[in-house]
């Protein structure tokens, strides 16, 4: 789950929506950078770097939907949950898909990251993904949480990818969670509609920071 503080103060950035102009970068996987990276991060790196890819490389030949399938379902079986501070020793951190990996820890916003960055390694068109912030109804109360959600159209109702549930689900049948606000590298929206609330290059510096992390490590 998110921190607090985090959560609170990244949706009082919706209180001051400015128009986006964002360039979406053009994510090509670099399969010996993504090695070399791994390699850096410890003894265990090239090994889950190189299922990493053979999970990639099996999924680019099927249709979205089966991709969503097979990356999420990998990406929940080799992530266990642990908060940033059980993981990392820091309040709020983002790992890159290497490094919740390599660790096997991360939180929600980790498992979203890693898949969101596999999945548009396997061809899934980065303009269909967006990470998600909800209100996640856990035990009578809600909490802050993280999905990934999938749009095989812009208005379509999204798919859900998330670590509380293994099965990837419609929205619609999602009621435990309440969408507050959504991004990807194009762009910022208010709940998961079309408005856009900025440009969360801008303005997420977590997200910002984390683009750059990953391009580094070969994504």
């Amino acid at each position: 789950m998110l921190a607090a503080r985090g959560f609170l103060w990244l949706r009082s950035l919706l209180l001051h929506g400015l128009l986006w102009l964002a360039v979406a970068p053009a994510w090509a996987l670099d399969a010996a950078k993504l090695m070399e990276a791994a390699a850096r991060l410890g003894p265990g790196g090239p090994a889950e770097a190189q299922a990493l890819l053979m999970t990639i490389d099996k999924a680019r030949p099927l249709d979205d939907e089966q991709r969503l399938v097979q990356i999420n379902r990998y990406i929940n079986r080799r992530i266990a949950f642990y908060s940033d501070q059980e993981a990392w020793g820091q309040a709020d951190y983002w790992a890159s898909p290497l490094e919740s990996l390599i660790k096997g820890k991360g939180d929600c916003e980790d498992y979203a990251i890693a898949k969101y960055f596999s999945l548009v390694s396997a061809g899934v068109a980065e303009s269909r993904l967006r990470m998600v912030y909800v209100r996640a109804m856990l035990g009578g109360r809600p909490e802050a949480h993280m999905v990934l959600a999938y749009y095989a159209q812009p208005e379509a109702v999204p798919l859900i990818l998330d670590n509380l549930q293994g099965e990837v689900k419609p929205a619609s049948q999602r009621p435990d969670l309440a969408p507050v606000f959504s991004f990807n590298a194009e762009g910022l929206w208010q709940g998961v509609g079309q408005r856009s609330a900025g440009d969360p290059l801008a303005r997420l510096s977590l997200w910002r920071d984390l683009l750059a992390k990953v391009r580094a490590e070969g994504f």
